[in-house]
């Protein structure tokens, strides 16, 4: 029963949920006690209940504040999705900024000027970050340059462009003179609202609040399905584990890397569409920096375990961190503490593979001990058997003169 219940335990442990789990929890934790020692540092006395309590607790206080998460949740799934679908390949897509960039910029010009409705939005907001997407996807296949570089570059050519279009020298259709951003969907595109059905009235009569987080859940679930269930997701990890044997094997490994890119950068241009279109915010046409929401992105794909379904719980907890670090107070804290403790506990979930990795070669040495015992245990019964009989074997010849000696004294 003991053997039963270790075997049980070692093959938990070795499991790549359990391990996932337990590394993201274990990098969460630490995160936070490294925030509660800087808190302390700053001002030990309120460190715990006025700093980081606050912190955590402050997401749930209210509806309004739950719907504020949930509000930004359902972006920041989809730049994790962006980011852990392109890792699952061999990828590394630090351009889901860039692409978050131009899916916002796609959704709010069929929104305003075209007047589309806001399901066409969402899938002009995908076509331009999966096209956005393709172009480092391109550069990788065809020139062997790194997707990281591209990406980047392709981050800030995105930006500027976006911004000049939108802006417009002041004349564009889109631009708000009065605002410096664009217009509001509410007043100048209201048919381009994603529907709220109901939701909004749950939490606080918050507007934002609509089902954008549940087609983030879908896609969520629709990722893990092309990954793990289908042959084309078999292909593209086969790519990400070996483009050498994948190549040999008869996979086309340019058209993959640059369709893996191009889904990526879909995921992350339809997060954007999903927070433009809620009207929680407008574009800031005089924005000089990236979004954040992609960079973000990273940090929940790997809170996340790299799987499309942790990157959901993992996008939850790091927007409740975030928004909850808005209501510490000023008059304790500077304003920007709140941005600093975000910032270490996003900090440690790049650990996450790191100890998840630790943790499987871990368990896997812990099998290969209790493998050798085992096998040890089953050989030495069968040692002792073979050991008798030797002796038997031994002792007989040298009863054979004995007997031949009280022969000779007979005769």
């Amino acid at each position: 029963m003991e053997n039963k219940k270790g075997k049980l335990g070692s093959r938990l442990a070795g499991s790549e949920a359990f391990l996932s789990v337990a590394a993201s929890l274990i990098c969460i934790v630490i995160g936070l006690l490294l925030g509660l020692v800087v808190l302390a540092i700053i001002n030990a006395e309120h460190a715990f209940g006025d700093g980081l309590m606050v912190i955590l607790q402050s997401g749930f206080k209210s509806p309004r504040n739950m719907g504020t998460v949930l509000a930004n949740a359902a972006p920041l799934i989809m730049t994790g999705l962006s980011v852990g679908f392109a890792f699952k390949t061999g990828l590394f897509n630090i351009g889901a900024a860039g692409q978050y960039t131009l899916g916002a910029f796609g959704a709010l010009y069929c929104a305003i000027v075209l007047q589309w409705p806001w399901y066409l939005c969402l899938l002009a907001a995908m076509l331009f970050g999966a096209l956005w997407g393709a172009l480092p996807g391109i550069f990788k296949a065809y020139l062997n340059i790194n997707e990281v570089i591209t990406a980047i570059m392709f981050n800030w050519i995105g930006l500027y462009m976006v911004n000049d279009i939108m802006y417009g020298k002041g004349k564009s259709p889109m631009y708000d003179l009065a605002s410096t951003k664009t217009y509001s969907l509410r007043k100048a595109a209201p048919q381009a609202m994603i529907p709220s059905l109901g939701m909004s009235e749950l939490f606080g009569k918050l507007q934002s609040v609509t089902i954008a987080i549940f087609i983030a859940i879908f896609f969520a679930i629709i990722v893990y399905i092309i990954l793990n269930k289908t042959a084309f997701g078999y292909e593209l990890r086969a790519c990400g584990f070996n483009k050498n044997a994948a190549r040999y094997a008869g996979i086309n490994e340019k058209r993959n890397i640059i369709l893996t890119l191009a889904i990526g950068g879909a995921l992350a241009g339809l997060g954007a569409s999903l927070l433009y279109q809620t009207g929680y915010e407008q574009w800031q046409c005089t924005y000089s920096s990236v979004p954040s929401m992609g960079f973000n992105g990273i940090a929940a794909a790997f809170l996340g375990g790299l799987s499309p379904i942790g990157s959901i719980f993992a996008s939850f907890f790091i927007q409740h961190i975030t928004s909850g670090g808005a209501y510490v107070d000023k008059s304790l804290y500077c304003s920007q503490i709140s941005d600093l403790i975000t910032a270490i506990i996003i900090y440690m979930c790049g650990f996450v593979l790191f100890l998840k990795t630790a943790m499987n070669n871990s368990a896997a040495r812990r099998e290969e001990r209790q493998r050798l015992a085992a096998e040890s245990a089953d050989t030495a019964p069968e040692a002792a058997p073979a050991s008798e009989s030797e002796q038997g074997a031994g002792t007989a010849p040298a009863q054979a003169p004995a007997d031949s000696e009280k022969g000779g004294e007979a005769q």
